[in-house]
């Protein structure tokens, strides 16, 4: 795929990223990601100053005349040169007259030699070009460490021009040929990169490399670069009657006139509102502002929809997902991957739970996961799954502790849907559309879009791919959620409400069955290919990613989530 067309101006910061590392200039600027550390807020902390719009810059050709500073001292100049194709906010600008050196604030320190990094002095040298196109006299500019309090000055020479300039045209070229450059290899910069949870050096870097065997007895050593568990969580309101409201950085929940509890919005995730509850105004707005979706559910559980800000701006991720999706032979190929990693998960949820594990169900759960990555095509696919489904959720009742010494036991014979017949299938279907919310909200993040899929069918209202990526996770979140809340006396048959025929979960106990899906989601677990630890969670997230690296041709193989 080719971009159509580029921007005319390029940032300097980007001409910065770039010389730094041009897989981070391809996701910030090709692809629009962005993600904050502590070390961006940081920065952000120490601009606020030269942040301010302030002092008079006139033109080059007026500098000097009466009525003219004589005198520049401005800070945020934003300014800009066709010429060189470039556009630049200076932090802060002095000189006198035409003769001026931009000024550049960083959070950091000096290099050993004393001197700034090739990094900033790119994008100084880029500033100076800039205030050259418009007529001003420069020859040197400063770079300003906040750490140590220095003020390096960088001098303009033919080499630091050339080298800026060479950068521009190979950060045009790339941007031009939309493909996305190969991850830095075991890099010191890594880890402190604010996008490394997107970019995934390590993890692209071995899937390139080759395709390790799932089952292999040494695998190289993957760094996780980047926290195990999400600081921000989901915020579940069901109180029949709340008002969700905006006050400050705070989410207030007011029910039945009074205040029932405060969350500050840096630690949600996303907010997910259960049948009568409303949000105002306000409260939307700053959900859609800060990227956070809002899933509407129904006092019963059913999933609705999800409301979110502005489409991420990674259009390329899109376009690739949409043609990988009208191609029969790469849509077939993720398709198998989905359901063989589906039909062997719940082989080992059979092994690891049920009371006297079925060795013929073991087996014939084996065979049809073979039979899956071997499927010529999507109708028998779905043949192969639907008979590993039968006989899975046969022995289903077998994974489940009957408690008929306490008074009460659960059944379940086959799985029904649309309503659910019976509690077990009611909670079965309550924690697939949980999970269903949980990957939309993940791919809407990424880029994705989550309703064009490669395995189920288009269909109005369907999450495709979001039904497509849950089917490896299904038995390892959805089912292991079930059982455990079932087998540790959390969720009883009393906790359910049948009318109709229909089961479904009271308010109370929707409220313990949705803690105990967060702490799955939570958990801690081994990543089966990278061998580190990470919560399910971020997994969605991890996985997510690596389809989109599949889809760019980053990998050749998009990598199984199987569990042991």
């Amino acid at each position: 795929m080719v971009t159509d067309t580029l921007p005319d101006l390029v940032p300097a910061r980007m001409l910065n990223e770039f010389a730094y590392c041009p897989r981070l200039f391809y996701l910030e600027w090709v692809q629009g990601e962005w993600s904050e550390s502590a070390d961006t807020l940081e920065g952000t902390l120490r601009h606020r100053r030269v942040d301010k719009e302030s002092g008079e810059v006139p033109k080059a050709e007026e500098a000097g005349l009466e009525g003219m500073p004589e005198v520049i001292h401005a800070r945020s100049v934003m300014i800009s040169s066709e010429g060189i194709g470039m556009i630049a906010r200076i932090d802060l600008l002095e000189g006198e007259g035409r003769r001026v050196s931009p000024v550049q604030y960083k959070r950091g320190s000096p290099n050993p030699q004393g001197t700034a990094w090739e990094p900033e002095q790119v994008q100084l040298c880029a500033e100076g070009l800039i205030l050259r196109g418009n007529g001003y006299d420069v020859d040197s500019g400063v770079v300003y460490f906040a750490e140590t309090r220095q003020r390096v000055t960088i001098l303009f020479t033919e080499e630091l021009v050339n080298r800026t300039l060479h950068l521009l045209r190979e950060l045009r070229e790339m941007a031009a040929s939309s493909s996305i450059p190969a991850p830095l290899a075991d890099s010191p910069k890594c880890p402190r990169c604010s996008l490394v949870g997107i970019c995934l050096p390590d993890e692209v870097g071995m899937l390139a490399a080759q395709e390790p065997a799932q089952d292999a007895e040494v695998k190289p050593e993957v760094r996780r670069l980047f926290p195990a568990r999400d600081d921000a969580l989901p915020l579940y309101v069901q109180d029949q009657g709340a008002m969700v409201r905006k006050e400050g950085d705070l989410l207030k929940i007011v029910s039945g006139g009074k205040l029932s509890e405060t969350a500050r919005l840096m630690d949600i995730s996303q907010v997910g509102l259960f049948g009568n509850v409303q949000i105002s105004t306000q409260a939307l707005r700053e959900l859609c502002t800060r990227g956070i979706p809002l899933s509407y559910f129904s006092y019963g559980g059913w999933f609705y929809g999800t409301v979110s800000g502005l489409m991420h701006k990674n259009v390329e991720l899109r376009r690739l997902q949409y043609a990988a999706a009208e191609d029969p032979q790469r849509s077939l190929a993720l398709a198998r991957r989905f359901v063989q990693a589906k039909i062997l998960n719940c082989r080992t949820l059979l092994r690891r739970n049920h009371v006297d594990p079925p060795k013929d169900a073991l087996r014939d759960l084996a065979r049809f996961a073979a039979q899956a990555r071997k499927a010529e095509a999507k109708e028998s696919l779905l043949g192969i799954e639907g008979m590993a489904a039968r006989i899975y959720y046969s022995h289903f009742a077998g994974m489940l502790k009957h408690r008929e010494d306490n008074g009460y036991s659960f059944q379940f014979e086959n799985r029904n849907r649309r309503p659910p017949k019976d509690p077990v299938n009611a909670l079965l279907s309550f924690a697939y559309a949980i999970l269903a919310k949980d990957l939309i909200a993940v791919l809407q993040s990424i880029g994705f879009d989550p309703y064009f899929g490669f395995y189920h069918s288009l269909k109005y209202g369907r999450p495709a791919l979001a039904l497509d990526m849950m089917e490896e996770f299904r038995p390892l979140i959805g089912d292991s959620v079930v059982i455990g809340v079932i087998n540790n006396g959390e969720i009883r048959p009393s906790d359910f409400v049948t009318r109709a025929g229909f089961a479904a979960l009271k308010d109370g106990a929707r409220k313990t069955f949705l803690q105990a899906y967060c702490r799955r989601m939570d958990c801690l677990i081994t990543h089966p290919v990278f061998l580190y630890r990470i919560s399910y969670r971020r997994t969605l997230e991890v996985q997510a990613r690596l389809l989109g690296r599949y889809l760019s041709g980053e990998i050749e193989k998009y990598p199984l989530f199987l569990t042991r």
